[in-house]
């Protein structure tokens, strides 16, 4: 993982990791009532870049984030705007940087209460920030209702009241159009559904030092090239179509059109060499169909042995179209058992339903299991958010873990994540998994990092598709991926 300033900006912080990064900017000389400062600051800043100057109705909770409110409701105010600020505490009940900020608010303070939006036309959501871990009650759930039905534009403080800033899960948030976070964004707001409830979520700089951040062991990032980019191979001069690296993939027979997609992805993704080896019955099929990939008869029980045996093949793919049966099972343990870095896909996965620990150990090297939820059901128990579920699972396997969706997390056995936020809908499409599955294969057999290959690779095929647009099928992907590759090439 690089270590770089941009990659260190796609770092996410848990909850307590960002208290920890406030105390400790605290303890280095920056006054707490600095910080609020500056966030609210940056909220109200925001709004105002988004809207022009209108009535706005400031909801301020308890806590920090209510003081948050507070310093955004003055500068809005100070800035010509009609502001009402309702409160879930009286003045006098409020504590520390919050109090001081409270007491700086010259208008009325107002209950919490439908009412308060009244003549609203935008509504700053400062009640509850990202460590709530209780449902809403009684106190906010009419205003934040009469909110949602009136259809009033929200600015949220950290993140929408009732999101769990850890998980992202929903504890009767209301969607915000935009979310103003302050340092680095947190898991809540990329994996689902707190992305979509955050709307366009905005990451504030509040004065937070750098060598703060080092000091707190970060281990989950959103995905962005600034991570990976520095190991995608590269093409050299005095290179070789081996030197480039040699994918072998097990395509399937009647099913001949996934493996065939993985095979295109491989190469389109810079594999020198990429080889399908298939039953002898489907020969034609795949020769008929591929021209610069190699087509490989499996006739007998040691031909996928003797593919093995060629010390030039790199990587390994089985899964897509491969069938759920003792054969898929026997060629998967012959793979895992080669020492080459393998990826498991599709059927590949479903297979060792009935028996996980099986699998399991015989994961001895590099391996990247690829499972969208059902298939990851299927042999993992792991309670929790997709982020903690991905996690249990790739330390229980050993493998590094793709657990896919529209919020995609990447979990290596060692605790570190990566959560990816640029995949386009239309990537919900027959196959799409299929050119994921051959992208990874092909990054590993020009001899990426397991972890680095799967991050970039989901990376590059939400680029593609969102390079596509509407009407995206999977076969178009491969295609796609010179000109997102091109984009990322030193200027």
């Amino acid at each position: 993982m690089n270590s770089d300033s941009a990659a260190s900006e796609t770092a996410l912080l848990r909850v307590v990791q960002m208290e920890e990064a406030d105390r400790l900017t605290v303890a280095a000389g920056t006054r707490g009532i600095d910080l609020m400062r500056n966030a609210g600051n940056a909220v109200a800043h925001e709004a105002m870049r988004r809207w022009s100057a209108r009535s706005a109705a400031v909801l301020c909770g308890p806590g920090n984030n209510g003081g948050d409110g507070f310093v955004a409701a003055s500068a809005l105010a100070a800035s010509g705007w009609k502001v009402r600020v309702a409160s879930l505490a009286p003045r006098e009940r409020l504590r520390g940087d919050a109090g001081y900020h409270a007491a700086r608010w010259t208008g009325a303070l107002e209950p919490m209460d439908p009412r308060v939006l009244d003549g609203a036309e935008l509504v700053v959501d400062a009640l509850f920030g990202s460590g709530l871990n209780r449902p809403l009650g009684a106190d906010v759930a009419p205003t934040l209702a009469a909110m949602a039905e009136r259809g009033l534009p929200v600015i949220a403080v950290d993140v929408p009241s009732g999101l769990k800033g850890d998980t992202g899960e929903s504890l009767g948030a209301r969607a915000a159009d935009c979310t103003v976070t302050f340092t680095r964004k947190k898991p809540g707001h990329v994996l689902l559904p707190g992305r979509d409830l955050c709307g366009a979520t905005v990451l504030a700089d509040i004065g937070t030092p750098g060598t703060v951040l080092e000091r707190i062991a970060i281990d989950t990032w959103e995905n962005a090239p600034a991570l990976w980019r520095r190991q995608l191979p590269t093409v050299t001069a005095s290179g070789n179509k081996y030197t480039r690296g040699h994918a072998l993939l097990c395509g399937g027979y009647p099913i001949t059109g996934a493996a065939r997609l993985a095979a295109r992805a491989a190469a389109r993704i810079g594999a020198g060499l990429t080889t399908i080896a298939v039953p002898e019955a489907g020969l034609p099929v795949y020769a008929a169909a591929l021209t610069s990939v190699m087509v490989r008869p499996l006739a007998q029980p040691y031909d996928l042995a003797r593919l093995l045996a060629d010390a030039r093949i790199s990587a390994l793919l089985i899964g897509p179209g491969a069938g759920i049966d003792d054969t898929t099972r026997e060629r998967a343990h012959a793979m895992l058992a080669s020492g080459r870095p393998v990826v498991l896909d599709a059927d590949a996965i479903s297979v060792f339903a009935e028996r996980p620990r099986e699998l399991f150990q015989a994961i001895r090297t590099a391996c990247v299991l690829t499972p969208h939820e059902g298939e990851f059901a299927r042999l993992f128990g792991s309670p929790g958010d997709k982020l903690a579920r991905a996690r249990a699972a790739a330390r229980e396997s050993r493998a590094v873990i793709v657990l896919k969706g529209a919020d995609t997390v990447i979990a290596a056995p060692d605790g570190r994540a990566i959560i990816n936020s640029n995949a386009p809908a239309t990537l919900a499409t027959a196959g799409s998994g299929d050119v994921l599955a051959g992208m990874i294969v092909g990054l590993l057999a020009q001899g990426m990092d397991a972890y680095l290959a799967a991050a970039a690779a989901v990376w590059l095929h939400g680029a593609a598709a969102a390079d596509f647009g509407p009407g995206l099928l999977a076969e178009d992907l491969p295609d796609l991926l010179p000109a997102v590759l091109r984009r990322l090439e030193p200027v």
